[in-house]
């Protein structure tokens, strides 16, 4: 009797399950240029190629160098009608510079520029200057941002797989920080 009620709650619980047939493929989660487009807040690989993955206790000596690695923090953000909806602040390390929906893994033209020409305004023009990039644990968008920034020539270039989240676990300094406000306007968060 207990196996004959066992298999009627298995049988009842497959019957609402979905169940793929053998020709059926799951989602892409990855362009044709090797950036992740789906799932963002999901494990991630222990690197980011070509830069260097960084764990909290490396990222604090980082900030103690000269000269000091920009901090980008790609954290998205809806931008509509030519402004960003925030709604909450958003805590991030101190003196990082958010560049919000730039680790998408399709981005614009537009929002390519906006990453790639604020890096450069924030290195001087240098593509050999330390920057690092962050998003949150667990987050494919400052690994798709590092690899961008990476092919756009930045040769300095360091991947804070913890993010916000580490930084915050190891109880040092938050601080609120602002969007920089792109140079268009678009009606959607990634097309303009």
């Amino acid at each position: 009797m207990r196996h004959a009620l066992t298999g009627l709650v298995v049988g009842l619980l497959l019957a609402g399950s979905p169940v793929l047939a053998a020709n059926d493929a799951p989602e892409a989660l990855f362009s044709a240029d090797g950036y992740r487009i789906d799932r963002y807040r999901s494990p991630t690989p222990e690197v980011a190629e070509p830069a260097r993955t960084v764990d909290t206790g490396e990222l604090r000596a980082l900030l103690k160098q000269t000269p000091k690695p920009v901090l980008i923090d790609v954290i998205n953000l809806e931008y509509r009608a030519d402004r960003f909806l925030q709604t909450t602040p958003h805590p991030s390390l101190p003196g990082a510079i958010w560049l919000p929906n730039t680790g998408r893994g399709e981005l614009s033209e537009a929002w390519l520029r906006y990453l790639i020409d604020n890096t450069l305004a924030l290195t001087g023009q240098r593509l050999d200057y330390p920057v690092v990039v962050l998003c949150k644990s667990d987050c494919w968008l400052s690994w798709n941002a590092t690899r961008r920034l990476a092919a756009a020539g930045f040769r300095n270039l360091y991947w804070y797989r913890n993010g916000v989240d580490g930084w915050a676990e190891a109880g040092l300094p938050m601080q609120p920080a602002k969007p920089v406000k792109p140079g268009f306007a678009t009606d959607t968060n990634n097309n303009s």
